[in-house]
Parts: C-alpha cells; structure tokens; sequence
C-alpha cells in the first residue's frame, strides 16, 4: 500500500525528540523500499537474505544504543524506534538485528576483554560479520539453568558439547555466542563457525517467523582457546541480562507489527464495499478499528514509558516482563482482529495481518514465554518466586 492512514490519533510520537523521528523516517524508508515489496515471498520461501545485515549495519542499528566499537552510542527509545519501524515489516527483519545487536554484540561488549571487544564489535557493528546467540536447547528453554551444553577445560584449552536450538540467525553467523556449564558455573564462549565439531543445521517447515533463520547448533568437542571464554561474568545473570536487553526491543518492535496490522484493516474497510457501502460505515466494524487503534495506543504509551525510564538508568528487569508480556498479546490481538476486518483476502500474504499473527504467536514465545513474564510480574508483586 503507497498511502497509509494516519492511525496516531493521540500524536504520540510528538514525544519524540528530532533524533528520534529522523530515525523513525529513515528506518522506516528502508524497509518501505529494500524489503517491504520483497517480505511476501521471503516469508513464503522461508528465508531472510543475508545480505540485508550489512544494509542495518550502514544505517547504524546493529548495537546502536551502545556507545563505542563502530557503535552509534544512541539513546533507548532511539533504539525502540528503530526496532518499531523494523518490525512493522516483519518481526523477522527486527529479529535479525535485534539479535546481532542486544544478542551478540552486547555481550561481548559488556561482558568480553578488550581484545575481544577491538577483534569482533567494530565488523559486528557494521554488518560485516554475523552473530547468533546459543543459549536454548531441546529440553531447556524457560529453565536455562538447566543446561545440558558443558565446557571442560583440557590443558590450556575449553571443550565444549551440547546442543543448542531456534538459534536466530545461526546458520549465517561468523560467531556464535555459546552459554555452556563449567565446573564454576555458566559461562559465554566465542565459537567462530569454523571451529572444527561446530555445525549449524537450518529448522524448516516453520509458519512463524518464516522471514527469519532459525537453525540448531551441534557442539561436538569444540576446542576453543583459553581466551575464548567472556571473562567479565560467570552465572545465569549473563545471559538472562542479554535478554533482557533483546526484550527491549521485543515491546518496542510489537507496536510496529500491530501499527501495521491497523493501519491495513483501517485502508481495506474504507474501500471494500458490502451492501452498497464501505465495511468501514458498519459500527461493528468502526468498534473493532476503535478497539484496536486504543489498544496500540496503550502499547506505544507503554513502550515509550519504560524507553525513557531505560534512559535514566531506571528500567528493571519486572518492568520488561511488563512490556514484553502486554505488548506481545495486544499485538497479537490486533492482529488477529485486523485480520476479521479483512476477510476471506486476510489470509492471503496480499496483505500483512495473517503474516504478523503467525510470526507473532512465536514472538509470545521466546525470549521469555507469556507465562515466565507473567511470573516474573506476579513475584515482583508478591515477593514469592512460584518457578520451583
């Protein structure tokens, strides 16, 4: 569609600073003219070209809200924006860069020497090279601690094995960064893909997240050097800080998809014609729309809320169980919704509420299901942990 209604009743995006909106516009232009026209058939054959990661790196998304290393050093909502803008396309272009970026890069940013820092961030930042995150496994998802993956030292030297899975971007990463179990605890290791017993296998037949790759990798006997490890954190709390940072993105990026989904059921019911009159003049359908915009709002006032409580160094990790558990189902709700509106033609990849719904039934998923974030919420407000 080359005209878009207007949907920002409450002129929300009047927040932003001058930045930000310049962001919103250029992200925003690229997806319109690099991927949009090209999404339907991506999604439909099940691939996400590689050679789009080097496209976000020259705009400056990957890592942007970091400062340093080829980084942007822009600020949180900055970053939301430009996830929004992203995955207003398709959550798996967001998914591409914000794993690169709040996956990859930020934890050897964080957490790696200054040598790994100087030898890996500045190609990351610029999309030169790809990475993957390895943390979930076939039995481990919500349980991370649980890890079956394990690292043992051999002379100077880290053994690692395992199995990890619905790696994003794993099978065209450089680098992947690998969680495993040592004798001190959890630890992130660097694991290039040529490391010999290191393969990545593609996950097909997938209908979420088609637009995106998603593979498994096998860890068999991986020797990796002594400086291979992260040596700034040991525990669980590393790679539960990287998804919290990725989940950033997650609510910011959902507000994308669901502004997408309303502004296509607002155009279609203005012009698809029943009973000799618009859809959009029966006040079933103005309810939906009604229903629909009020909730994005709700989610973009949510997004932006906790963006500038990012900013001052205030946002916890119960307040992004917030946002990703209320922003992931109000936009597969408006979805779903969009999708009515349209009709018999919202199935098709014609228009993009179908796509959306499907990819976001896996966006509620990972990263932290609905049900973890809800648990997350319930022990901040109780104090009582109800995991175990």
């Amino acid at each position: 569609m080359t005209s878009l209604p207007d949907t920002d009743l409450l002129r929300i995006d009047d927040q932003l600073t001058e930045e930000e909106r310049l962001i919103r516009d250029t992200v925003r232009a690229f997806a319109a003219d690099k991927v949009q026209p090209h999404i339907p058939d991506w999604f439909e054959a099940g691939t996400l070209p590689r050679e789009l990661i080097p496209e976000l790196g020259k705009l400056g998304l990957l890592g942007m809200h970091l400062t340093g290393y080829g980084c942007a050093g822009l600020g949180a909502v900055a970053y939301g924006v430009a996830c929004r803008e992203l995955e207003a396309c398709d959550s798996g272009l967001r998914s591409a860069a914000s794993v690169q970026g709040s996956l990859a890069i930020y934890p050897i940013w964080k957490y790696g020497s200054d040598e790994q820092k100087n030898e890996w961030l500045p190609r990351m930042a610029a999309g030169e090279l790809v990475g993957c995150f390895g943390l979930t496994e076939p039995d481990h998802g919500s349980d991370p601690a649980g890890m079956r993956t394990f690292a043992r030292k051999d002379g100077p030297d880290w053994v690692l094995s395992g199995t990890k899975m619905w790696i994003t971007n794993g099978s065209i990463a450089d680098i992947a960064v690998v969680w495993a179990r040592t004798e001190d605890g959890i630890r992130g290791f660097l694991v290039p893909r040529e490391a010999s017993g290191f393969t990545a296998r593609d996950i097909h037949k997938k209908m979420s997240l088609r637009a995106s790759i998603t593979s498994e990798l096998v860890l068999d006997d991986v020797r990796l050097p002594s400086d291979a490890v992260l040596p700034g954190v040991t525990g669980v709390k590393g790679p539960l800080s990287c998804l919290t940072e990725a989940r950033f993105g997650i609510f910011w990026g959902v507000t994308g998809a669901a502004r997408s989904c309303l502004e296509s059921a607002v155009t279609y019911a203005k012009t698809r014609e029943q009973f000799g009159k618009p859809i959009g003049a029966f006040q079933l359908t103005q309810e939906k729309l009604a229903w629909m915009a009020s909730a994005l709002f709700q989610s973009q006032l949510l997004a932006l809320h906790l963006g500038r409580l990012k900013e001052a160094g205030g946002l916890t990790p119960a307040q992004v169980s917030v946002g990703k558990m209320t922003n992931v189902r109000t936009a597969l709700d408006i979805a779903r919704t969009a999708r009515t509106v349209l009709g018999a033609s919202g199935v098709t990849l014609e228009y993009p509420p179908i796509r959306h719904a499907n990819n976001l039934e896996a966006v509620l998923t990972y990263e932290g299901t609905e049900e973890i974030h809800t648990l997350a919420i319930g022990q901040a407000l109780t104090g009582i942990s109800a995991y175990r």
